[in-house]
């Protein structure tokens, strides 16, 4: 039998089942033991982060006062971390063609329902050009997998495309890319082509689930799929992306999983995942929540997420616009830095060619990207398309570095300030272009260092005279 070991690189030791199974019985047994979680959530105070089953002991509280303090202390580490601070982002569907037999995938390779579509680079223009014509900055690139359609260099030669197109003030500056496991040498080209982050979902870390829900396909061998962060990293990608869809099996087994493979990654390579998402299974052509008897409620979900920024607090949370703007509203609160905005599922979903019904699930969240920035504003959020880190090198063991000393507010911050005045300026409506002056007036002053703050205005003024692309 395998050993829980974070170090190691089998998958059966650093998402060890036992390890997770004793877990969740040690959790569920001290839902009521107040003394030992008043323990950890004082651990947790501290902003050092959680064991998984530390973690799981709180998403397992069943006391009502104590759960208030959980959530407490999430929004706290949350502001602690990233303040105020929202990156955006837009997903970009390549293509569906896909040889895999997820069955809670409307890409599925039976499903013979689905209009299939793979934008040529000539198309990939058009929808990045409507990208850029939001304000967008960043795009996460989504394809299903598929060796003859959708090879390494259809990948390479769209990021490439994407990278080149520079309509009116418009540019896409970081393309993180969400495609399957693939080899130590895919990823070495994929970062000799400068992505940002990749961003690779576990779908389960249940593997006789996985297997079930995998039926055939490259994507069918769990080992390979589960260890396709480490492969990345030895191809040089630092900033890695981990996910599960929340639905396929218990959010208990999931949670801890996903905590795990965080602690695995940290524990080998000394940095831990850049971004954990947070994603739920939703309706798509062939594909029924309903079927699926995992589902996790709003409230549930909710401390899920609270949960995850306390063992987690120096890395990125995403939520996408599978969920409401109310459920996001308030995920917002409890560690989420990064969301999705004008989002579209389908391929060729910016544009008016788009191919209808090739939407890879059905949104929640349907309001336009300018919509998304004032409601932002409006919750006292501060939009931002900043892309710096990554171009000045800061990713990897350096950001987390700079997160864990909270040294980001003199960086994050005046340049979410400095991106969101290219914003007002160049795509805003009125009414949000007006609420982001107001905004950045009264945040501007919330920058620790005053020479930072000083040349921030610098740089605001220079955006107002045409200048862009300016960061600290």
């Amino acid at each position: 039998m395998a050993k829980y070991d974070p170090k190691s690189s089998d998958p059966s030791e650093f998402i060890n089942n036992e390890e997770i199974l004793e877990t969740i019985e040690y959790g569920r047994a001290n839902a009521h033991n107040k003394p030992l979680i008043i323990e950890i959530l004082e651990k947790a105070k501290k902003a050092k982060g959680l064991s998984h089953r530390e973690a799981f002991v709180l998403l397992s509280c069943d006391e009502d006062d104590l759960n208030q303090e959980i959530l407490k202390t999430a929004k706290e580490l949350k502001l602690k971390f990233y303040a105020n601070r929202i990156v955006l982002f837009a997903p970009l569907y390549l293509s569906n063609y896909c040889v895999n037999g997820c069955t809670y995938c409307p890409y599925h390779g039976q499903n013979k329902h689905i209009p299939r579509k793979k934008l040529s680079q000539e198309e990939i223009r058009e929808q990045v050009i409507a990208l850029q014509d939001m304000g967008h900055k960043r795009l996460a690139l989504e394809t299903g997998e598929d060796p003859i359609n959708n090879p390494i260099e259809y990948i390479l030669e769209s990021i490439d495309t994407i990278y080149n197109i520079h309509h009116k003030n418009g540019s896409i500056r970081r393309v993180n890319v969400n495609i399957a496991a693939t080899t130590v040498e895919n990823y070495k080209k994929l970062h000799d082509a400068e992505i940002g982050t990749y961003i690779l979902f576990q779908e389960t870390y249940n593997k006789e689930k996985y297997e079930n829900l995998h039926a055939y396909g490259p994507k069918s061998n769990y080992d390979y799929h589960t260890t396709a962060h480490d492969r990345a990293m030895e191809g040089g990608i630092d900033d890695l992306g981990l996910g599960v869809l929340y639905g396929l099996d218990s959010y208990e087994y999931e949670f801890i999983g996903q905590l795990m493979h965080a602690e695995h990654l940290e524990a080998k390579y000394n940095v831990g995942p850049h971004t954990i998402s947070v994603p739920r299974i939703q309706p798509a052509d062939d594909i029924d929540p309903n079927e699926f008897d995992n589902s996790l409620s709003d409230e549930m979900f909710e401390k899920l997420v609270a949960c995850i920024r306390i063992a987690a607090p120096y890395t990125g949370m995403i939520v996408s616009t599978r969920e409401s703007e109310k459920v996001r509203g308030r995920l917002l609160e409890l560690g989420i830095s990064q969301i999705s905005g004008g989002s579209k599922t389908a391929v060729g979903g910016y544009t008016e060619n788009v191919t209808r019904g090739s939407d890879q699930f059905e949104l929640s969240d349907n309001r336009t990207l300018d919509e998304v920035v004032d409601w932002l504003i409006e919750k006292n959020h501060i939009p931002s398309f900043c892309t710096a880190c990554y171009r000045k090198g800061r990713t990897g063991e350096v950001f987390m570095g700079m997160v864990k000393s909270q040294g980001i507010g003199n960086i994050c911050h005046p340049n979410a300030l400095t991106t969101l005045e290219e914003y007002a300026l160049d795509y805003a409506s009125p009414k949000t272009k007006a609420d982001i002056e107001k905004l950045i007036n009264k945040e501007i002053n919330n920058i620790p260092n005053k020479e930072v703050q000083e040349q921030t205005r610098k740089n605001l003024i220079a955006v107002t005279n045409g200048q862009r692309d300016l960061y600290i």
